[in-house]
């Protein structure tokens, strides 16, 4: 499997966003690498209320203004959120990435979330991230090369398409894709 490409993340936000459902989340760290296929995703848009970066550049966003093809890692609360830049420099998109189901690294992971329970390893963007050890030091992070990568993998056929999880602003707009009849998804797990 190869990293996607600067140019696949330039088109259409939203059709990122679909199209990383089946592609492989990869983090390497000192305890091992870590891995897991994309199952679910948001887009976040440049006139959605819900982008962080709805209100201009700050400190906390600008990794979100680009370039395409890297990771802006933002807090809240005392978990992480990953979210894959997207656009031209400049251009203030992002899909966040909510779950994954794990493939490699399982025993790692559930040391970092202190669980044994498969299914909440990776259920969430929160849990992804502690399971994944992705913090705010991989703000910024090229998604090609390093230390965090994405990977093309098998394209999903099944994918369902509904509003986002957990936003207040926005919440109508259908930018939430997930994979169909996939335990590692976040409820609610059907088309409203």
């Amino acid at each position: 499997m190869r990293p996607f490409s600067k140019d696949f993340y330039l088109q259409d936000t939203t059709s990122v966003a679909r199209q990383l459902i089946g592609a492989t989340l990869v983090r390497r760290t000192a305890k091992g690498v870590l891995s897991g296929t994309i199952v679910e995703t948001e887009a976040y848009i440049s006139r959605d209320p819900a982008n962080h970066a709805f209100r201009g550049k700050t400190n906390r966003n600008r990794s979100m203004f680009g370039p395409p093809g890297r990771a802006y890692v933002y807090s809240i609360h005392r978990y992480h959120c990953l979210n894959l830049v997207t656009q031209p420099e400049g251009v203030a998109e992002a899909v966040l990435i909510r779950s994954v189901e794990p493939l490699e690294g399982i025993s790692v992971m559930q040391r970092n979330r202190k669980t044994d329970q498969l299914r909440l390893l990776t259920v969430g963007p929160g849990r992804l991230c502690q399971a994944f050890a992705i913090d705010r030091t991989l703000d910024g992070a090229n998604l090609a090369d390093g230390d965090l990568v994405v990977l093309k993998g098998t394209p999903c056929t099944e994918i369902e398409c509904t509003t986002r999880v957990g936003v207040t602003a926005g919440k109508e707009l259908p930018l939430r894709f997930f994979a169909r009849d996939c335990l590692f998804v976040s409820p609610p797990r059907s088309r409203k």
